[in-house]
């Protein structure tokens, strides 16, 4: 650890950190110099000089003072700081009365601000519209702090002069009034420095700098992502969410964000109508530094609607009618004793916590005795399951944030810019350090315009790229020699195979010319540390556990363990590594004990007090065919974040309805719900207290926020009175911390973790590291384990033609392209996008459809699982890099106006992302009758 710095403020003795700026160390030390354009984890940018201070230093000539703005101002040994001197106090009251000339400053600089209600009337005749009480940020302004804290005079010399700029409330999610903008920068810069975006930018109008979109007028067309950081730095009322606007906190609480499995860390604020009405990303939090997405700025309201179930409800006569708990659960247990343990099948919530799952995996083996359990997006568990043979743990073995330092960055299979929006943050910053980003995917996505190597393989190639890309690195000597060969087991016999991957052959297969495979290689292999991101959107269900092999091969043979880099799996869910880890799977009990295992199954047996069934189970979704065959007749669903029709699930609600009898437990009267013989009334993220265990294994704590006005109960304890009411043992929690203990005891990962050790900032648990022997460790008692390295045999694609749609559509999405028009209307006063698209494809499946470059084409999908088919009309480019792959690139800003415009309580788990789909393809019937002359 490097000496801190001894340095003295208002005379008081204090210490710094090494490069930090005085404002910094001061905010450490608890002392108060207030500021406008600073904010954490931004640069210093030195723009409203509010934060000025007198400073004093020793020089050979004596002491030496000068006024200094103290964000940007490094800490200087024995330096002597003066925040309150006269001179610092006149300097900071004459800046902020230049602030005041570009604000409404009437109620700012009076006496009672804090008694006046917006009913009142001002005897200062200030207008209505520039009271602070008619200001929505009113009560969280920055802003009314700065100005109290220099005790302006009633009357400033300086007039406010209104600038008479329109309103945006056109655009989604939040609204947007220049005439309260100070010019502090901070949007412009979070957008640009913290999130790697340049939807905002500083713009002259009639020579004054402002604040405005970069391009076009709309946030739409200027390549905005909605994740809300501007609003959250913005220190006044310029920048506001639009709904809830005028609403004021009563209790702020921090929680997990429960859409994703990047885990950010979240200020979730509640007013007195116990309803959320926002949440802020939480600038110390570890696993998101303050940031948040889409999805979790704006699609977390959800517990906040009136369709809320608020009792037990049993279907009488074919209709739900309400009960108490005691007889819904007489019920449930009644009816599940007459069914076999193989005919009964258990499915937890992607939003349920590591408690939930916990007592529903011991539900399911302890009182109904099957392993027929799973959480519904669990749906590609090859990708983290088959980390364990060669790691010993199924996980991303890296923090997030190490991806920031990455030499190179290879993206395989995902679009994490959506799916795990604050994930993609670092790669993006990495990018801009000069980074080397590798893509390997059909699909144009957002990444794929940082990428320095962008390959297109045919879809379900990829563990081939991957393949013939190690084979490079060994031929070219790229390889960590002492690494591979000393630390890491296996790679004779990997050598051996890697024959296999002859490069003229794989470019045959893949597509993917023999340079474009040679220089991602040396990309990748040249670079350390490097990192592996990889998911499953475009391979086959056969060769995901290859492509997570293929990962964890590259990783090892470059030495990218420990160091920075490493993998990082690609799933979904907000608790999917959670329920990995407590066992809420088919094939692992908690611990990543294999089910297979009679050891494994005898150690848990005798912690629980229980026999452990040893059949095999069925994971989701094997369970949802079985409901459908009939084999399974009986199931228990916890359906928080579930849709009841997805390209991912397919028609889940039409799988349970197969059922003969089936537990929902909901917080809405969900599509699901509707098909319940017993609904259970659930409680959301806002009202429970539990834990998440996110994409790097970091264990977090949820808080309560809300209260539960019904009957509501949260999964584990809903689950745990189900199992009583069988008559097992062993389910008498009597609060979320004793499911954890019992987790903790049970888990290895989580041994010695408890809810006060994690309440700030969660903990990771423990992973492979570089130990002082140089030897990857996972637990206490196993340093003698190696990982290891296992072949993979090269596989062709597997892809069933289809007749009536016989070509593969790879649609991408970006934020932005500015080299193609866009153009801006209306639908109900709301800003929508529409453009012509372009549409990819090979010149060989041109000729016979009699399509040339320009026309106009029509593709037409088959019938989606949610209904109807997707249509998309474009101009012919005769550029596709494959036979039978059609591509199309929308923008993310017809996806962003689609949520907001979504009439449902809860529209993140119905977002579509870009699975590759059958279509068909033809002229466009407008372009042929053109052609004809008609």
């Amino acid at each position: 650890m490097p000496e801190p710095i001894p340095f003295n403020i208002d005379g008081k003795p204090v210490t710094a950190q090494p490069g930090q700026t005085v404002l910094q160390a001061a905010m450490a030390a608890g002392v108060y110099i207030p500021y406008l354009c600073y904010f954490p984890n931004m640069k210093p940018y030195g723009a409203c000089r509010v934060c000025v201070v007198e400073v004093e230093v020793q020089t050979p000539q004596g002491p030496r003072k000068s006024v200094q703005a103290s964000c940007t101002a490094p800490v200087a040994k024995d330096m002597n700081i003066s925040t309150q001197s006269q001179q610092v106090f006149d300097l900071r009251r004459g800046i902020i009365e230049l602030l005041m000339s570009e604000h409404p400053h009437g109620c700012l600089t009076c006496h009672r601000i804090e008694l006046c209600g917006p009913q009142d009337v001002c005897l200062r005749h200030v207008r209505v519209n520039d009271r602070c009480v008619a200001c929505p940020k009113n009560e969280r302004c920055e802003l009314k702090d700065t100005v109290r804290s220099s005790q302006l005079d009633l009357e400033t010399p300086l007039q406010y002069h209104y600038r008479n700029l329109p309103i945006h409330i056109d655009d989604p999610f939040y609204d947007r009034d220049y005439n309260l903008c100070i010019v502090c920068v901070r949007c412009v810069r979070v957008c640009d420095e913290v999130r790697v975006d340049t939807a905002l930018s500083m713009v002259s109008r009639s020579g004054t700098a402002l604040v405005g979109t970069s391009h076009g007028t709309s946030l739409l067309e200027s390549g905005c992502e909605f994740c809300g950081a501007c609003i959250d730095v913005c220190p006044v009322g310029a920048l506001v969410e639009r709904k809830y606007k005028w609403d004021k906190a009563a209790k702020t609480v921090t929680t997990i964000c429960p859409n994703c499995p990047v885990g950010c860390q979240m200020v979730m604020e509640v007013n007195k109508r116990n309803k959320v009405i926002r949440m802020k990303g939480d600038v110390p939090a570890p696993a998101n530094l303050g940031m948040a997405c889409y999805k979790g700025k704006f699609a977390t309201d959800y517990p906040n609607h009136r369709t809320r179930v608020r009792y037990p409800m049993v279907r009488i006569d074919g209709r739900l009618e309400r009960t108490t708990w005691d007889q819904a659960l007489e019920k449930v247990a009644a009816e599940l004793k007459e069914y076999k343990p193989s005919e009964i099948g258990v499915i937890g919530s992607p939003r349920g916590t590591n408690e939930d799952h916990y007592v529903a995996q011991k539900l399911a083996r302890v009182a109904l005795g099957t392993n027929n359990v799973d959480t519904a997006l669990n749906i590609v568990p090859e990708l983290t399951e088959s980390l364990i043979e060669p790691l010993g743990y199924p996980a991303a073995t890296n923090s997030i944030w190490e991806l920031q330092g990455s030499k190179a960055v290879l993206v395989v299979s995902g679009n994490p810019t959506e799916e795990q929006n604050v994930l993609a943050v670092p790669i993006k910053k990495a990018s801009r350090a000069g980074a080397s980003v590798i893509v390997v995917d059909a699909r144009e996505t957002e990444l794929t315009r940082y990428a320095r190597h962008w390959l297109r393989p045919k879809p379900g190639t990829e563990a081939l790229v991957l393949g013939a890309m190690l084979r490079v690195i060994f031929e070219e000597s790229l390889e960590d020699k002492e690494f591979s060969a000393n630390k890491a087991a296996g790679l004779a016999d990997l050598k051996q195979h890697l024959w296999d991957f002859d490069i003229v052959r794989v470019s045959a297969r893949t597509g993917v010319s023999q340079d474009a495979l040679r220089a991602a290689a040396r990309a990748y292999g040249s670079a350390r540390p490097a990192a592996i991101v990889y998911g499953a959107d475009t391979t086959n269900r056969s060769d995901r556990a290859d492509l997570a092999q293929a990962a964890v091969n590259l990783m090892l043979a470059t030495g990218n363990v420990g160091v920075g880099g490493g993998v990082f799996p690609l799933y979904h869910g907000a608790n999917t590594q959670g329920a990995l880890d407590v066992g809420c799977v088919p094939n692992f009990l908690p611990g990543f004990r294999s089910i297979d295992s009679a050891d494994a199954r005898k150690a848990v047996a005798e912690l629980w007090g229980a026999n452990v069934p040893d059949a095999n189970g069925a994971g989701v979704g094997v369970m949802l065919e079985q409901m459908v065959e009939g084999q399974i007749k009986a199931a228990i669903v916890m359906s928080d974040g579930i849709a009841p029709k997805s390209d991912a699930l397919g028609d889940f609600q039409g799988a349970l309805s197969k059922t003969e009898f089936l537990v929902v437990s909901d917080y809405i009267m969900s599509e699901i719900a509707q098909e319940a013989d017993v609904l259970l009334p659930a409680t959301t993220y806002s009202e429970i207290q539990g834990t998440y265990t996110n994409l790097e294994r970091r264990v977090q704590l949820l808080n309560q926020g809300m209260t539960p006005t019904g009957e509501e109960k949260p999964g584990w304890q809903a689950l745990a009175l189900v199992g009583k009411a069988l008559g097992a043992s062993g389910f008498e929690f009597q609060s979320p911390a004793a499911v954890f203990d019992e987790i903790s005891r049970i888990a290895a990962p989580y041994k010695g973790l408890n809810y006060a050790r994690i309440q700030e900032r969660g903990i990771q648990w423990p992973v492979p590291a570089i130990d002082h022997t140089g030897t990857p460790v996972l637990f206490a008692g196993e340093s003698d384990r190696k990982p290891k390295f296992r072949p993979v045999a090269p596989r062709a694609a597997t892809e069933k033609a289809d007749r009536e749609f016989p070509f593969i559509l790879a649609q991408g999405r970006v934020l932005l392209d500015p080299d193609r028009d866009v153009e801006v209307y209306k639908v109900e006063n709301m800003n929508r996008v529409r453009r012509e698209e372009s549409v990819e494809i090979h010149p060989e499946d041109a000729r016979p459809l009699g399509i040339s470059e320009g026309d106009l084409v029509d593709i037409r999908s088959g019938p989606r699982i949610d209904g109807g088919g997707d249509v998309f009309t474009g101009r012919a480019r005769l550029t596709g890099p494959h036979r039978g792959l059609v591509s199309i690139t929308t923008l993310f800003a017809q996806l962003a106006s689609d949520v907001y415009d979504s009439q449902h309580p809860d529209p993140a788990p119905r977002v579509r992302g870009l699975p590759l789909r059958h279509v068909a393809l033809a002229r466009s019937p407008v372009e042929a009758a053109m052609a004809a002359g008609d």
